[in-house]
C-alpha cells in the first residue's frame, strides 16, 4: 500500500498525545482521523479499516485491548501500535499475545513513534495471533515502570512464546531467575517443567552428571542410573545460572547439545535426545570471557540470539519506593504479621541508596524492618545501622573497604567502656562470613569450606559453636 493513500487512526483521550501525533502525522500526507472516545472508533471500524491503528491501552469507556480484537476482526493484517504510559511485563504480553504490531511505552520520542508507523505502512505484515489463554495466570509480581525496566517488558513480551534462545545479562541480585521463569511461564511450553541449575554453584566434578545425568556404575558412587537436568527438563525450559562459569571442557559439551539435541549420559553409549528450551543467564561481561578464553565465542554465538540487559538498582530509581512498598506487604503476609508501612523519610532516603546488592537486598532490608520495627510506622531510627551509616564503596588493595566499618565498631566499643573486644567480635566476624560464603555457595559445605580456606571439619566446627548448624 503506497505512503499517499495510507490513512492512519489516533485513538487517544490525552489531548496532548492527539496533538503531537497529529501535528507529525499531518506533514507525511498521510490521512489522520482523530479519535478522543475509543467507542466512535470503535464504531467507525464497521464502516472502514485504517491503514494503522494506534492507540492507547488505558481508556475510559473501550480500551485499547478491545478496539485492537475488534480492529483485527475486521482486517486480521492490521497492524496495530499500542502506546501506555503504564508500562508493565502484562501490559506488553497482553499486547504482543494480542497480535500488536508493537508495544510503545509512554513518554515515547515523536521520531520513534513516525518511525515505527513507517515500518507498519510500509510492511503491512500478517499479525500474529495468539489464542487467548483460557486460565487466570498468576501474577508475575516483575515491578518497574522506569525507561529500562520498559524496554525489558517490550522484549520479554516478543520473545516469549517463541522458541529462541535467550541471554540474561545483570548485576547479582537484580533478578534474571525471576524473569528466566516469566519467560517460561509466558510460553508454550509453560505446562512443562522448568529446571534451573547454578553451574557457578556445583563442582566441576559433579556439573557434567548434573547437566547429563550417569550410568550406574560410571563413576565411584554412582549405585543406580541418574537423569540429569536436560532430561528432566524435556519439552520444558531449562535455565542455565551463571553460564560465564562453566568450565570451558562442559560448554564443549553444551555447544555439541544445542547444535544437535543430543546427549550422552556420563558413562553411556546410547545417545538421547531432550527438546528443551535454553536460557541463560550471568552477571559477567561474556565479551571478556570469551577475549580471555574463559568462554568459547561459538557457544556465545548460540546462547546470545536474544539479549536481555536487567538494569541495576540504582539505574531504575524510581522503582525502588514501588519495590519497598511491595515487599513490605507481601513479606508479612507471608510471615503472618502486622504489615509496616514506610515513612515518606525513609521511603525517600531508601531511594537514594546504592544498594549493591539490588533487588535481593531490598528485599532482605524488607523482612528485617517487618521483623524489626517495634511501630506500625519505619523511621529512621528503626533502619538496620549498616543502612544508616552505608559503606562507601572506596576500592583498597582491589576489594571493597571494609577496615573503615571495623574500625568504626572497635571505637565505638571501647568508648563505651567494654571489654573483650577480640573475643566479641571475632564470633561476629567468623558468622559473617561463613553465612555469606554459605549463600554463595547455595549452601554446597565443601566448597564453602574451601572457599574460607578451612577443612570441612573446621567449618562444622565453628558452625555449630555459632548455631548455624540450628
Amino acid at each position: 500500500m503506497s505512503e499517499a493513500i495510507a490513512e492512519v487512526w489516533v485513538v487517544d483521550d490525552d489531548a496532548s498525545i492527539r496533538w503531537v501525533l497529529e501535528q507529525a502525522l499531518s506533514e507525511k500526507n498521510w490521512k489522520i482521523r482523530v479519535f478522543s472516545e475509543s467507542k466512535v472508533a470503535l464504531s467507525a471500524l464497521a464502516d472502514t479499516v485504517p491503514t494503522v491503528l494506534v492507540c492507547d491501552i488505558r481508556m475510559p469507556d473501550v480500551d485499547g485491548l478491545t478496539l485492537m480484537k475488534a480492529a483485527h476482526q475486521q482486517d486480521e493484517n492490521l497492524p496495530v501500535i499500542l502506546m501506555t504510559a503504564f508500562a508493565n511485563l502484562d501490559a506488553a504480553v497482553s499486547a504482543y499475545q494480542g497480535g500488536a504490531f508493537e508495544y510503545l511505552p509512554k513518554p515515547f520520542d515523536i521520531d520513534e513513534a513516525l518511525s515505527l508507523i513507517e515500518r507498519a505502512i510500509a510492511k503491512r505484515i500478517p499479525v500474529r495471533r495468539r489464542r487467548k489463554k483460557e486460565e487466570e495466570k498468576q501474577p508475575l509480581n516483575i515491578i518497574g515502570s522506569a525507561p529500562a525496566m520498559q524496554e525489558v517488558f517490550r522484549v520479554m513480551g516478543r520473545v516469549a512464546p517463541l522458541d529462541v534462545t535467550v541471554l540474561i545479562n545483570g548485576e547479582t541480585g537484580t533478578g534474571k531467575e525471576l524473569i528466566a521463569k516469566a519467560l517460561h511461564e509466558l510460553s508454550p511450553r509453560k505446562d512443562k517443567p522448568f529446571v534451573a541449575i547454578n553451574t557457578a554453584a556445583i563442582p566441576r566434578d559433579l556439573l557434567e552428571s548434573e547437566l547429563f545425568g550417569h550410568e550406574k556404575g560410571a563413576f565411584t558412587g554412582a549405585l543406580t542410573q541418574r537423569s540429569g537436568r536436560f532430561e528432566q527438563a524435556d519439552g520444558g525450559t531449562l535455565f542455565l545460572d551463571e553460564i560465564g562459569d562453566m568450565p570451558v571442557e562442559l560448554q564443549t559439551r553444551l555447544l555439541r547439545v544445542l547444535n544437535d539435541g543430543s546427549f550422552y549420559r556420563v558413562g553411556g553409549h546410547e545417545p538421547l535426545r531432550a527438546d528443551v528450551r535454553i536460557l541463560a543467564a550471568t552477571h559477567q561481561n561474556m565479551d571478556n570471557l570469551v577475549n580471555a578464553g574463559r568462554f568459547r565465542e561459538d557457544l556465545l554465538y548460540r546462547l546470545n540470539i536474544i539479549r536481555i540487559q536487567i538494569p541495576a538498582l540504582r539505574e531504575r530509581r524510581e522503582d525502588i519506593p514501588l519495590l519497598l512498598r511491595f515487599y513490605m506487604k507481601t513479606e508479612a503476609k507471608s510471615l503472618r504479621i502486622e504489615e509496616k508501612s514506610l515513612s515518606n523519610e525513609v521511603e525517600q532516603y531508601l531511594t537514594q541508596l546504592d544498594w549493591a546488592g539490588n533487588i535481593r537486598q531490598l528485599r532482605s532490608v524488607c523482612i528485617w524492618l517487618t521483623v524489626m520495627t517495634p511501630g506500625k510506622v519505619v523511621t529512621i531510627d528503626d533502619l538496620p545501622l549498616e543502612l544508616r551509616h552505608p559503606v562507601q564503596n572506596t576500592q583498597m588493595d582491589g576489594g571493597v573497604d571494609w577496615q573503615t566499618p571495623l574500625r568504626t565498631y572497635a571505637k565505638q566499643f571501647l568508648q563505651q567502656g567494654r571489654t573483650n573486644l577480640h573475643g566479641e567480635a571475632e564470633p561476629l566476624f567468623e558468622r559473617v562470613l561463613i553465612e555469606e560464603t554459605l549463600a554463595f555457595t547455595r549452601f554446597h559445605r565443601q566448597e564453602t569450606a574451601a572457599l574460607l580456606g578451612w577443612g570441612r571439619n573446621t567449618l562444622t566446627r565453628k558452625s555449630q559453636a555459632l548455631g548455624l548448624d540450628e
